[in-house]
Formats: structure tokens, C-alpha cells, sequence
């Protein structure tokens, strides 16, 4: 999955959109990370080639790609990348947190063992998605310690109330914080042996440094209140990635193959490609392939997001994920199981996902900066004023509050966990956008440019308009539909399928004209229909036709005259009939704030502009393909942001100029996959007003978590050196506000209206 960007749009790019500077930790984009691997469990693949490739990696090097479980936010996404990278053997690792997996390159001698181990030496788990069951959140081991934390605060609280002993109710909350905070003591321990302050290092400092002085309530509370955030966090999060997983489950594991007359269950990854796999009413198929026997119906919404079951014969296409209906079928094998589409969407779904977007990039710098400022104020607050004679207890309570608020947590988990639930909610309704970069881009944009045919209309011609020069209309078309009956030219099936199921005379000594039209003999009488050369070159006059002629011509129709020897007898007028969707995809994308809709067509000037005034749009036409490609990259200076929509195929130049490529129908087609930024699995212009909208949801609610995200940091770091903010009032303050961006993103997944 190649991202291709403008130069305008990512200047850090060279101009064949390869990275222009070394990627930032973290980074899981194709200019980051080598590509491959499900990122869904455990996989091993080459990673250079034998002579050792450019980074002088050696002779022979792998990649493993290992599923990490329990990271609350990048911060520990980012400890798990420095202790894999420290592993001796380890060229790069790199750990998306949005994934929730670990992508290394090592050499041959590491083993996953040792990769796992380092991981939950971390402090964190290690996951594997081949098991019949997951363990439900509730019953993992981070949600027991955090429920048991709790459990002894309460009864540490209760103790005080009851006027227990104190060392009952000290040792309650001691209890609560040992129990509570062994993952975070844990990863805090690991953060520091890899030099990385993050959010563990700064709640396990403050925790120790209020049990020192005395606090033990507040200490156990924050431990209490820090755990149970992280956990509804990491609940939340796996939610998502879960979606992803269900994805790969639907095709079933094995499946009933036909070898030589004989039917056999065999696994799923056994099958070859033109094998015949036998599927069953109400059965799921395992891989992508062509229907050869049978009758059915099957609901693709895996694949497509379209809802209604669809009707399949021999000859059509069929997706693995999909569920067949009422008839048995039998399938032609076009592609394996872990090559089928619907495992490739998942697989590129789960790498978008991990994707860094701008703001979520400009939020990686801006905390960089923001906690060791925060950290040293905090050191700072703890030592001068006592310095100066102020009371330590006083000002170290203070500078420990402060550091609670220097955790950047929200402000970190604001961008991705948006951008996972946006393209997690996408790939649902049959809608795949390759990143984060790329939810944010078709949030932005200003204008958008389509490719006509196929796209705005049918790409098929149908009839506009009949005018009737002698005898009425309909016997026009009859005598037309009888004449263009043995015709395979397109224009002649829509002749036909204007007279629709009228009786249609017969002709005799029927003749195509290559090039010119056709002629036959009706009744003993011969007629000719056809191109007006036709005419021309038998010499039969056109007069009566012209005030007929030139209303088709301005109309921007396609003339097809009918006559006989004397003379025409009728006009028809034929255009590419503009899809039914089309009218209501352009009104949605105006409402959403698309401000300008360009046509750009290879067509002549007459029927360009007939489509276009129709739909109300701008359009260009007559353009050979440099000349889209041209035009796409004018508007996006013009405009910033301009998007082209076209087949994914055709189109391919004037998409990848584009700001962000939408390719139309892409299922089933590789190139469409690989090549577009947005990738409409289903020909529907409904999909793409969808995508603009989720987009345009999706770059707002980004805005409003990290604008809430630093306005609470701001005050609460502003009201702490005063001492008006308690330990847990800033504990409940970070976490409630890191759960709360949380459940904001996680709107866009849960599909509600944003």
C-alpha cells in the first residue's frame, strides 16, 4: 500500500512521493515500515533480500510481526519500540499502538520467544488472534487487579469512616496500590531502563512520593482512578481492533473442495487457484472466485458495506466473507484464502489504522516538548520553595499534582483512537481510506473532480429523445428496434431497449454498414438507420431532418437518423444516461461543504456540457489523460485540497495527483486496492458522499479532543503551583478527560449521527 501524495500536500516528500527525511518513532507508514505481515498475530516473513539490500542489514534478516496487548497509549507504544530495538539482533522495531502490534526486523537467531519476552517484560501482553475465544476484558488480568484495587480502596475508606485502627486502614491502602499499580510500577520500571519518561514513570512517582509523605488515601486513589482509565482506555481501543479481527474470522477455516468428481473438506489455505470449491446454503465462502454452477443470492456486506443481498449466476464474481443464500453454488477459485479481498481489505484497514495523521504528529511534538517542561516546573516547585523556607510537605504535595497533570495522556490518545474508529467505521460500509493522513486530507477538502464515464453516468447510451418526422413515435421506434435487432453496436442496444418488450416486426436482407449504421427490408420496403454520412454517402437528402438534427446536436446527443430511400422518417437522440445515485451524491457532498464539483472527460464539447449542466457542475472536456492530470493538480492549487474520482484504473494518473484518489468499485480489483488513497469497494456514488462525510466527522472531532485535551491541561497546570488542585482531582481530571476523547472518537465506529 503505497501512499501517494503531492509534493504541495507532504513537502518532507521527494517528488515521486518516496519520504524526503528519516521517519519518527512510531511512524508504521510503507515509508517507515516494510510492508507484509497481518499484524494479527505472530508472522514471520524475509525482510531483505539475500546480498543484504542497502541498509547492510547482512545476508539474511526476517520480520516478525507480534500483537501487543495492554498499551494505554503511544507513550507505551513507544517503551515497547526502544526495549524490542535495544534487543541485541534487532535492526528496527517499530510498534503501532493503534494496532496494537510490533513490527521487527532482526536477524535469523532472534526468535519470537525472545521478542514476546521482551515484551511482556515491558509489562505488557502478548496476543494471539488464531484462538477459538478471547478472553472477555473483564476477565483479563488487568481488569481483575484494577477491580480488586479498587475493592481494598473502599475498604480502606470504610476503615477511616469506622474509626478502624489506622494501620488497618494504611494497610488497606497500601494493599490497593500494590495490587492496583503492579502493571504500572512494571512499566514504569521498563520505561525507565529504556530512558523514556511516560505516563507510568510520572503516576508511579506520584503515587510513591504521596505514600512518602503520608498521603495514603490519595496515593491508593490515584493508582485506583489511573488503573481504572487505563483500563475502560484499552477496553475501548480493542473494541475496535476486535472489528478488525471479526473481519478476518468470516471466512470459514475449511471448506468442501471437488477433485476429480469427488467432493472433499479440506482447510481453506489448501485451496489452489481454479480449484472448485462447493459452497452450501447459508455457508460463508473461503475465497475469492467465479460462479460456474448454480443460482443464488449473497449478502457481501463484509466486502461491499451494501446491505441487500445480491443476485449471482455463472460468470459472476464472488468474494470470500461473503454469506450465500438459498442456492448451492459452485465457485471457481480465483485467488487464495490469504490472498482474497476480503483478507486483504482487513490487512490494509489494520495498517491504516496505525497511520499517523498530521495533527496527530503535530500532537507528538507539541507533547515532547510540553512534558519535560511540566516535569522540570514540577522539580522546580518541589525544591525551591523549601529552599526559601517554605514547607516541604506543602509544596512537594503541590509539585506532585503537577506531575500527574504533565502526563499527556488525552492529549496523545485525542488523534488515534479517531483515526481507528473513523476507518474501522469506514471499512464497514465497504469504504477503505489508507490512513490517517488520508482521513484527515478528504476532511479538507474544497472541491472535487470526477471522470464521466462509468463514474457520473451509466457509461452505457440510452435513448433521450425521439423526433418524429412522419408517423408517430413509437412506430419510429419499433421500425428502429426491429432494424438494430441482429446489431451488436452499444448504440443499437439502446434502441432496443427503448422499444422494450413491444412485438417487433421482421426484416429481410439485413446489412451492417461498418461504421455508418445498418439497413434491412420491412414489409418489401427498405429502410436505413444510422450516422447522417450514412445518408450523406447514399445521397439522401437531409433537409427535413435538420431542425431535428440540430436540437440533438445542441442537446449534446449522439443523431441516429431513420429513413428510407425518400428521405429520414425520424431522429432519435442518444447520451450516456447519468446514473440514478448521481443527483443525490452531489447534493450531499455540497451540504457537506465541497465547495466546487469539476466533470473532466475525454468527450467532445456538446455532450460533456449536457451532462454537466444537468448535474449543475463544472466540467472540462476534450482533455486527453496528461491534460486530467493537469487540470487535477490546477484546482489543487487553486483550492489546497481537490480530490479526483475515477476508476481507479484509468484514472490512475489523475488520482495519485490528487489530493486524495477515491477509486470507484474497487472490489475485486487489485489495482484499485493498491493504488487509490480511498478505495469505494462498491460502484455507488453514495459510498463516496459517505466518505467525505465520515472524513469531514472525523477531522472534527480530532479538533475538539485535542482543544479540550489542552484547555484542561492548561488550567489545571496553571491552578496547581497554588495549591488548588488535590492529587485525585488531577488524576480524575487527566484520565477522565483521556476517557472521555476516547468515547468521543469511538463515536464514528459505533455509527452514531456526528
Amino acid at each position: 500500500m503505497k501512499k501517494r501524495q503531492l509534493p504541495v500536500f507532504q513537502p518532507d516528500q521527494n517528488p515521486d512521493g518516496t519520504p524526503g527525511q528519516a521517519p519518527g518513532p512510531g511512524c508504521t507508514d510503507d515509508c517507515c515500515a516494510p510492508s507484509g505481515g497481518n499484524g494479527l498475530g505472530v508472522v514471520k516473513t524475509p525482510a531483505r533480500p539475500a546480498d543484504g539490500g542497502e541498509d547492510g542489514y547482512g545476508d539474511a534478516a526476517e520480520r516478525t510481526v507480534v500483537r501487543v496487548e495492554g498499551m494505554d497509549c503511544a507513550s507505551c507504544a513507544a517503551t515497547v519500540e526502544k526495549r524490542v530495538g535495544q534487543l541485541p539482533g534487532v535492526y528496527r522495531a517499530t510498534v503501532n499502538f493503534a494496532a496494537g502490534r510490533l513490527d521487527a526486523e532482526h536477524e535469523v537467531s532472534v526468535t519470537v520467544e525472545q521478542l514476546e519476552k521482551v515484551v511482556r517484560d515491558a509489562g505488557y501482553g502478548v496476543g494471539r488472534t488464531e484462538e477459538a475465544e478471547r478472553t472477555p476484558f473483564w476477565r483479563t488480568p488487568r481488569a481483575l487487579l484494577t477491580a480488586a484495587s479498587a475493592l481494598l480502596f473502599l475498604v480502606g475508606l470504610a476503615s477511616g469512616l469506622l474509626g478502624a485502627p489506622e494501620v488497618a486502614r494504611v494497610g488497606a491502602y497500601a494493599a490497593a496500590i500494590v495490587v492496583g499499580g503492579l502493571p504500572i510500577f512494571r512499566a514504569a520500571l521498563s520505561a525507565l531502563k529504556s530512558r523514556h519518561m511516560d505516563m507510568n514513570v510520572l503516576m508511579s512517582a506520584a503515587a510513591i512520593g504521596a505514600a512518602g509523605i503520608g498521603a495514603w488515601g490519595e496515593a491508593a486513589l490515584v493508582v485506583v482512578l489511573f488503573a481504572t482509565g487505563n483500563a475502560l482506555q484499552v477496553f475501548a481501543i480493542d473494541r475496535t481492533r476486535g472489528a478488525v479481527r471479526a473481519l478476518m474470522r468470516l471466512a470459514p477455516d475449511e471448506v468442501l473442495v471437488r477433485r476429480d468428481g469427488v467432493e472433499t473438506t479440506v482447510p481453506a489455505d489448501e485451496v489452489g487457484v481454479g480449484e472448485l470449491v462447493v459452497v452450501r446454503p447459508g455457508e460463508r465462502l473461503a475465497v475469492d472466485g467465479v460462479l460456474v454452477e448454480g443460482h443464488t443470492t449473497v449478502d457481501e456486506a463484509p466486502v461491499t458495506g451494501e446491505s441487500i443481498p445480491v443476485e449471482k449466476s455463472a460468470g459472476d464474481s464472488v468474494f470470500s466473507g461473503s454469506l450465500n443464500g438459498p442456492g448451492g453454488i459452485v465457485v471457481r477459485a480465483t485467488k487464495g484464502a490469504k490472498d482474497s479481498t476480503l483478507q486483504r481489505i482487513a490487512r490494509m484497514v489494520e495498517e491504516a489504522q496505525g497511520s499517523k495523521a498530521p495533527a496527530e504528529q503535530f500532537v507528538d511534538r507539541f507533547s515532547r516538548v510540553y512534558t519535560p517542561v511540566v516535569v522540570a516546573v514540577a522539580v522546580a516547585l518541589a525544591t525551591i520553595p523549601p529552599l526559601l523556607g517554605a514547607d516541604f510537605g506543602t509544596w512537594f504535595y503541590r509539585a506532585l499534582a503537577l506531575l500527574i497533570i504533565a502526563c499527556p495522556c488525552s492529549l496523545v490518545i485525542s488523534t488515534p483512537v479517531t483515526v481507528v474508529s473513523g476507518i474501522g467505521a469506514a471499512s464497514r460500509r465497504g469504504i477503505l481510506i489508507k490512513g490517517g493522513a488520508v482521513l484527515e486530507a478528504a476532511g479538507r477538502l474544497k472541491a472535487l473532480l470526477f471522470d464521466k464515464t462509468g463514474t457520473l453516468t451509466e457509461g452505457r447510451p440510452v435513448v433521450e429523445r425521439v423526433l418524429a418526422l412522419g408517423g408517430t413515435e413509437e412506430e419510429a421506434v419499433v421500425l428502429a428496434a426491429a432494424l438494430e435487432r441482429r446489431s451488436e453496436h452499444p448504440l443499437a442496444h439502446a434502441i432496443l431497449s427503448a422499444a422494450g418488450e413491444r412485438k417487433l416486426p421482421e426484416v429481410a436482407n439485413f446489412r451492417t454498414v461498418a461504421g455508418r449504421g445498418a439497413e434491412g427490408e420491412v414489409e418489401g420496403r427498405r429502410y436505413l438507420i444510422g450516422s447522417p454520412r450514412l445518408f450523406a454517402e447514399r445521397g439522401i437528402s437531409l433537409d427535413a431532418a435538420r431542425s431535428a438534427l440540430r436540437k440533438v446536436e445542441e442537446a449534446g446527443e449522439t443523431p441516429v437518423i431513420l429513413g428510407d430511400g425518400r428521405g429520414p422518417i425520424a431522429v432519435f437522440g442518444l447520451a450516456d444516461a447519468i446514473r440514478s445515485d448521481t443527483h443525490a451524491a452531489l447534493r450531499t457532498l455540497r451540504s457537506a461543504g465541497v465547495e466546487e464539483l469539476v466533470m473532466l472527460t475525454g468527450d467532445s464539447e456538446a455532450p460533456a456540457r449536457r451532462v454537466a449542466d444537468t448535474l449543475g457542475i463544472g466540467y472540462r472536456a476534450q482533455l486527453l489523460p496528461e491534460q486530467k492530470v493537469e487540470a487535477v493538480r490546477e484546482l489543487v492549487t487553486k483550492k489546497g485540497n481537490a480530490g479526483m474520482v475515477g476508476d481507479g484504473i484509468n484514472d490512475a494518473p489523475a488520482l495519485a495527483a490528487a489530493s486524495v484518489g477515491f477509486a470507484m468499485g474497487a472490489a475485486g480489483t487489485d489495482v484499485a486496492l493498491e493504488t487509490a488513497d480511498v478505495a469505494l469497494m462498491q460502484d455507488d456514488l453514495r459510498k463516496l458522499a459517505a466518505a467525505v462525510r465520515l472524513s469531514r466527522a472525523a477531522e472534527r472531532i480530532i479538533k475538539q479532543n485535542i482543544f479540550v485535551s489542552i484547555l484542561i491541561k492548561g488550567v489545571f497546570v496553571l491552578l496547581a503551583p497554588f495549591g488548588l488542585v488535590t492529587l485525585w482531582l488531577a488524576v480524575l481530571a487527566d484520565m477522565g478527560t483521556s476517557i472521555g476523547v476516547t468515547l468521543n472518537g469511538l463515536r464514528l465506529f459505533r455509527g452514531r449521527r456526528v
